[in-house]
This record gives C-alpha cells, structure tokens and sequence, in this order.
C-alpha cells in the first residue's frame, strides 16, 4: 500500500510542476507587447550569445544554440513569466577551467548531469532555500563576475592569441605582456570602441540596443577596410546541429561530479536571484521557485544535445524583458525563435562580427553589472556585511565562484552565530523581600543568588556561559531561571550540566526555575534535567524556586528553624 501512494505523489509533485492554463492564457492577453519585448531580447541577447559561447571555449555557436534551445524551453517549463534564459558570464566563469581540464565533450556532459541535478531539486523542493543566501554573498560575487568577466575579454580586445592557463590573472597578464610586445591596435579600438558606445549609448537612450548598433558597425568597417587584424568569429553552422549524445564520457562520470554540482548550484542561485528581479521591477508577479529550478533542469538536459553550454536565467536579458513591456512567457520564446532565425537565415553574416567587438560587448555588460550604489550600501552597513562582500569578490577572482560562494556563506554564518551568541547574558536576580525582615533578606542573600539567562544557550554561546556561571562566589544554592532561554542544543545542554556538576563539587547546590516543555527533552538527553531538578523537585517561577532553596536550607540548618516556623511551615513541608 506504501509503494502507491508514493508513487502517486510522485506523479502528483511532476504535474505541479508542468505549464498549465493559465500559462496559456496570459500568452493570449498581449501578443504584440510581447513580440515586442521578445524582439528587443533578442537583439540585445544575440552578441551576448556569440560573446559567452566564444568566452566559454566552445565558440560561438555554442552561445547560440544555448540561447535558443534554453531559452525556449526555460521560458515553456520555468517558473517565472519573464525569465529570460541563456548562456551568462556567471556561467562562463565556472565553465572556462572545466574545458581547460575535460574539453568541450566533458562540459557538456557537466551539463546534462546538473540539468539532472536541477530538476531532482524541484523534486526535493529545493527551491525556498536559495532565499536564505545573504545580500553581501550575491553582491559580493556579482562584483567578482564582473572582474573575471571583464579580465576574460582581454586577449580578444587585444587582439591576441588567448595565453595557457586556468587562472585568469595569469592569462589576463600573459595577454597584456604579448600585447606590449606586439601591438594589436586595431582590435583594441574596436573593443573600446563598442564599450564605449554602449555606456554612454545606456546612459542617454536607455531604450535603444545600442549592443547589437555598434557590433554591426564594427562588423561593416572591418569588412570595408578589409582589415586583417580584426580577426572575426570564424564558420558558424547553418542551423541548429541535430541531437546526438556522442558526447558522454561515461568513464569520467565520477569525475565530472563535482563540476556537475557547482555548475548545477550556480544555475539554481542565478535564476532564482533573476526570477526574483523580476518579480520586484513588477506589480503581481511571483515566480515558482521549484518550478523555475524544474524548467532550468529541463533546458540544460536538452541543450547540451545540441551542442550548447550550461543555461542559466540572465538578469540583464530579464531586466531588458520587464522594461520593454513583457506580460507573460510568450514574450521569452519569441526571443528564442529570433534567434533560431538567426541562426538558420544569417550565420555567414554572424560569422564576421570581429572578435574584438564582442570583447567589447562583454566588456561593457561586466561594467553595468557593479551597481555602485548597492556595493556602496552594503559597504556601509556593518563592518560584517563589508568583509563578506569584500572577501566573496576576492575569492571569486582567486578562486572560482562556487568556492566564493561556499566561502561567503560559512563566514556569513560563522558571523550571524557570534551575533546571535553574543545576545545570551546571564545577569543576576535580586531576591524578593516578601514577608521577611531585613536581618532575614540579608541571610537569606548570603546563602542564596538567583540568576536568568537570557538568550540562546547553543554551542556559539554555551562555553563563556560557563565560564560565567562557575565564577559563582561562595553561597549554597544557585537558582537558574530558564524561561527566558530562547533556544538550547545539546552542546548548550551538556555545558549546562558540566557548570552544574562543577558547582555541585564545591558543595553549592543548583536549581531550576521556569524550564519550558521544548526544553526539556534537550536537557533530559544528556543528563542535566536530574542536576536542576533535585529530588524530582521542580518550580514554575523564581519566587517559589526561592521558597524551595530556602525551605531546603532551613531544613540542612544552614538557615534558622525560625523561618520555617513563621511561614508556619511543617518539617514535612521543608523536606518537600
């Protein structure tokens, strides 16, 4: 009966997460606006197709029939009305060693293995948890993208022939050194040139696509000029290569693993983070996480087949997207099919965009990608905020960004738990007068502290807790007031009971007020329930855990019968 019914919500959780009507409907609300939008797209997205694919080392190409079999299927399966899908720099960056070391059958073997990985996450409903990544992390590798993007463009702007290495530094200075000694100035014009006229071109006409006008531009006056050392992108295929999985390494499988798991970490990250773009330039927009993991999956199992590279969702191409007006997906997959047009009707044209000229392109996205103001604000935010930022950014330029991701969130964490672990006092209580007199207050004060913790009392915080409590001076009973304890673990609990038993040893015995349900079970487990409950005693508030600390010491003789008696307690009450 079991095997079914598991079944059955297996079958279930794949439906949810397949288009519907409603997809279909907002298709039809529209269509001119969204051909519009798409058409836009796909103007700003074709350079950075050609650019991300010749990036990627498996040529341009490559970045088309990323951009087109990706993006059409992220935009039918995916999660967001207005995702834009394709090859991106982010990706690139995590890309350009896996080629160095596997070759272009090993990246796409990397990739149908993390669309495999993606799509078992919208399974495992994966997806809510990629919101708990903190804004300095994403800020911080968004800056280190930049970098490693714009340091990757410079053997093409400079015209020369890309340097050995897996590092970029060290190709980025190799290229400059070659550069010097044979001068390309013709390419590094050309790459400058288009920078620059895209930067100013987005500030004076944001609207207009200045990207593709000065690609072509640079395109027309190298083949004017007939100038050589413009050096263009080479022979494109007339059309989209059939499907074929000649490509598997089923030897290296294992292997190739662990650069399936970060190319399939960096796609969930960078398309939630773009579907949640999206999401905040629109009013009533909300994308399905698990969802958008579902159709990125789904694209990158099938691009590969094709010959394309690892797809993720691009936040500049979405942005592009939203602003242009799009109201549904349609939007998005007429992007892809301008592209395939492209791709069938104009590859010999494509073929002689110079080289230097997508540099150029890449150069000037790399540029628009720091927001200045946002690194500004999360700079000034707290001191902790700047270092993760700041060491994100350096460990993605040193490392790679998966590292610099790893990185940035132990050190977020280790962070948020000091802060956490810093709220946890504990302060000590003054004993409440009652009904005794002031010579009876004072003994009882000698013999008697009470003290509240405050806080979480959790492995970041439990050893100075200690340390704190044992520094006790000398009286015979320590009350704990545990009701305002917010959390316990066991590494709290177990420091709890060694402070206990410490305090016991020197003949001081300790007891507990206000332990709550959820409480109980953690210190039960390790043995620190029986220490601060003696004799099975055990007290709701601190004032009738002083009237017990009190009745017990009566009874030890520590403190005058007296009290006993003008309380008109019995000896069996005293026990008790």
């Amino acid at each position: 009966m079991t095997t079914p019914t598991r079944t059955g919500r297996t079958w279930a959780r794949i439906a949810a997460l397949l288009p519907g009507r409603d997809d279909l409907t907002q298709m039809r609300r529209d269509p001119r606006r969204d051909l519009l939008a798409g058409l836009t797209v796909a103007i700003v997205a074709l350079p950075l197709a050609l650019g991300f694919g010749v990036s990627s080392g498996l040529g341009a190409e490559a970045g088309l029939a990323t951009a087109v079999v990706a993006g059409a299927l992220a935009a039918v399966f995916g999660g967001s009305n207005l995702q834009v899908s394709g090859p991106t720099g982010a990706m690139t960056v995590v890309l350009v060693p896996i080629v160095a070391r596997y070759g272009p059958g090993g990246v796409l073997t990397v990739g149908l293995m993390a669309g495999l990985i993606l799509v078992g996450l919208a399974l495992l409903r994966a997806g809510k948890y990629m919101r708990y990544v903190p804004a300095p992390v994403v800020e911080g590798f968004t800056l280190g993208i930049a970098c490693v993007i714009g340091l990757q463009q410079v053997p093409n702007a400079l015209g020369v022939p890309k340097p050995e290495g897996d590092r970029v530094l060290v190709v980025t200075w190799r290229a400059v050194e070659a550069f010097v000694g044979s001068p390309n100035w013709t390419a590094a014009g050309f790459a400058v040139a288009v920078a620059a006229v895209m930067l100013i071109g987005a500030r004076l006409r944001p609207t207009v696509p200045f990207s593709i006008l000065a690609v072509i531009a640079a395109t027309v006056v190298a083949q004017l000029a007939h100038l050589d050392a413009a050096k263009p992108i080479g022979d494109l295929p007339a059309g989209l290569p059939a499907p074929s999985l000649s490509f598997l390494e089923l030897g290296s499988l294992g292997t190739l693993l662990a650069p399936a798991v970060a190319v399939a970490a960096l796609a969930a990250l960078e398309s939630l983070l773009s579907a949640s773009v999206a999401d905040g330039m629109t009013v009533g927009q909300q994308h399905d996480p698990d969802r958008e993991l579902f159709g990125q999956g789904l694209a990158n199992i099938v691009a590969p087949l094709f010959g394309g590279v690892p797809a993720t969702g691009a936040i500049a191409r979405t942005a592009v997207n939203v602003r242009t007006g799009a109201g549904s997906r349609l939007a998005a997959l007429i992007h892809a099919a301008i592209l395939a047009v492209i791709v069938f009707a104009a590859a010999p044209l494509v073929s002689k965009i110079p080289l230097a000229a997508l540099a150029g392109v890449l150069l000037a996205t790399a540029i628009r990608m720091v927001e200045v103001g946002s690194l500004r604000a999360m700079a000034r935010a707290t001191r902790s905020d700047a270092l993760i930022l700041v060491l994100t950014a350096v460990a993605t330029l040193a490392l790679d960004l998966v590292y610099a991701v790893i990185i940035g969130l132990v050190v977020a964490g280790a962070l948020a738990l000091r802060a956490v672990a810093a709220q946890a006092r504990l302060d000590q209580v003054p004993l409440d007068r009652g009904d005794h007199s002031a010579e009876e207050h004072a003994l009882l004060a000698e013999h008697i502290v009470a003290y509240r913790i405050d806080g979480p009392l959790f492995f970041a915080a439990a050893h100075r807790f200690l340390l704190e409590l044992t520094e006790v001076a000398d009286v015979r009973v320590v009350i704990l007031r545990m009701s305002r304890v917010s959390t316990i673990d066991a590494t709290g609990a177990l420091v709890l009971k060694d402070a206990v038993e410490k305090l016991k040893r020197r003949g001081i015995l300790v007891i507990a007020s206000g332990i709550r349900a959820e409480q109980r079970q953690v210190l039960d487990s390790v043995g620190a329930l029986d220490l601060l409950c003696p004799g099975g005693r055990e007290y709701a508030t601190t004032p009738e855990a002083i009237r017990g600390a009190r009745h017990l010491l009566e009874f030890s003789g520590v403190l005058p019968a007296v009290s006993a008696r003008r309380t008109g307690a019995s000896h069996e009450e005293a026990v008790r």
